[in-house]
């Protein structure tokens, strides 16, 4: 169910509308669930089993980390196994099948044909994220408030923290720790609705005005038809490629914080200007926020972090990326995403003492803004193409076809990328502007007409729906 289709906008409606009704104040948690079930059984109802199965999991298994009297770190662990296992049977075993069984493999062929539920690598996550927390600090007063000794009230929060309709398919992820606390009676006087506004307005504007016709001309990214490009549409069309997977996911992201401020509910800030970083650290502290905590917090720093010698944190942090780029998606180019980054991020921190006697001037900054761009949208390659030898492919195409003619609807095409990217340039630049300007007011009166014109857009100049890219993983 896209979020600018028009069941979604009625299903957000009629939930709204009871949620608030005075009578039905009790029954708002039930509501959400509902709505929640609706909107993930609706592609494919039988899949809406997988959830609740992984719901009953975590269920019984956060109650019995607290509450249980047997070996809390045995239960903990089989809970994060269960978890892991549910992600590893629908997300990897197409890819198993693929690469580990002969092609007329019975075997091979049936895991092949095991769909992917929407969303898995996310409430899994999420799932994990409870466990785990709950084992952590299942022993102090603050978290068993987090897990009540009532069951059915346990077992309510845990299917709405899982469940969330807003941030269930596509995140941002959440902790429960963050969530479950604000599980409580809300009011509409409640409702942050400028913040509400800002979101969705900014959200629906990427993804509908900007990621929705950038797609049109990032689809020639496609065997056999980029080996006929030349080399400045194929680096258009990789430009284009990254502000659309921007555009993309920070606009599902912004939908979904509007969405949950409506009922209420405070999630954090998916993205915070990821291409004006200027290092690779600062991208991943920039860029699918909820992700790099989440894999800061349970991966990196169990694994020993950066506190146990200069070798184990570069393992730590390679191992870190590794998983992090397969968890995106079942293909082996996602794994080649994530040590493509490990490496950078590694050969960053080797470098860091050195780059510390440089001046930080105005120039350097820019200059490395836009390699850490340059690199990162290099990188995409391997998510729009996970087929690994198509990127080496589109990589000797573009160094091959510096000859090749541009007709005249390249170069519309070219123009075109750039008017849509555009936005993407500005949102950054603004952002620039009002964390360095003197007067800020002035800036700020702007708004009313940058989000009016937003809302234009969005009424005039929408291209195709198409599911969110990051739906996929």
């Amino acid at each position: 169910m896209l979020f600018n289709s028009f069941t979604f906008v009625l299903l957000v409606l009629v939930s709204f509308l009871l949620y608030y009704l005075p009578l039905m104040k009790k029954l708002q948690v039930g509501i959400l669930i509902l709505a929640s079930f609706i909107f993930y059984a609706a592609n494919n109802p039988v899949l809406l089993i997988l959830l609740i199965c992984s719901i009953l999991i975590n269920i019984v298994v956060s109650y019995l980390v607290v509450y249980g009297k047997g070996n809390k770190k045995a239960i903990a662990t089989l809970g994060v196994v269960l978890n892991l296992g549910i992600l590893a049977f629908f997300k990897y075993s197409p890819l198993i099948g693929r690469s580990f069984f002969p092609e007329n493999s019975s075997v091979g062929e049936l895991l092949v044909q095991i769909p992917l539920p929407i969303g898995i690598s996310f409430f899994t996550f999420q799932g994990i994220s409870l466990v785990v927390d709950t084992f952590k600090q299942g022993q102090t007063d603050q978290y068993k408030s987090l897990v009540p000794k009532h069951l059915f009230k346990h077992s309510v929060q845990t299917s709405l923290f899982i469940s969330f309709f807003p941030q269930l398919v596509a995140g941002p992820i959440v902790k429960s720790k963050d969530f479950i606390p604000q599980i409580t009676a809300k009011f509409l006087y409640q409702i942050r609705w400028e913040q509400c506004f800002k979101n969705l307005t900014t959200g629906y504007f990427l993804k509908m005005v900007v990621a929705d016709n950038l797609k049109d001309f990032t689809s020639g990214m496609a065997l056999p038809y980029f080996e006929l490009k030349s080399s400045l549409n194929l680096f258009a069309m990789l430009f284009g490629y990254s502000m659309q997977i921007f555009a993309d996911f920070a606009g599902y992201s912004l939908i979904a914080i509007g969405i949950a401020g409506l009922f209420g509910y405070y999630l954090r800030d998916n993205f915070m200007f990821p291409y004006i970083s200027q290092s690779f650290s600062e991208f991943w502290r920039r860029w699918h926020i909820s992700l790099s905590s989440f894999l800061k917090e349970y991966l990196y720093i169990p694994l020993g972090g950066n506190r146990k010698g200069n070798f184990r944190t570069y393992f730590n942090l390679f191992i870190t990326m590794v998983l992090g780029g397969l968890w995106h998606g079942a293909a082996w180019s996602y794994a080649v995403w994530g040590i493509y980054h490990g490496l950078a991020l590694a050969i960053e921190r080797l470098l860091k003492p050195i780059n510390t006697f440089k001046q930080d001037t105005p120039i350097r900054k820019v200059l490395n803004a836009i390699f850490v761009f340059s690199l990162v949208s290099l990188g995409w390659l391997l998510f729009k193409l996970p087929n690994f030898n198509e990127v080496i492919l589109y990589i000797k195409a573009f160094f091959n076809n510096f000859a090749v003619p541009l007709s005249i609807r390249d170069y519309r095409d070219i123009l075109l990328v750039i008017i849509y990217s555009s936005p993407i340039i500005f949102y950054h630049f603004y952002y620039l502007l009002k964390r360095h300007s003197i007067k800020k007011e002035h800036l700020q009166k702007l708004e009313p007409i940058i989000y009016g014109v937003m809302l234009f857009c969005i009424l005039t100049s929408s291209g195709s729906s198409q599911d969110f890219i990051y739906f996929q993983f």
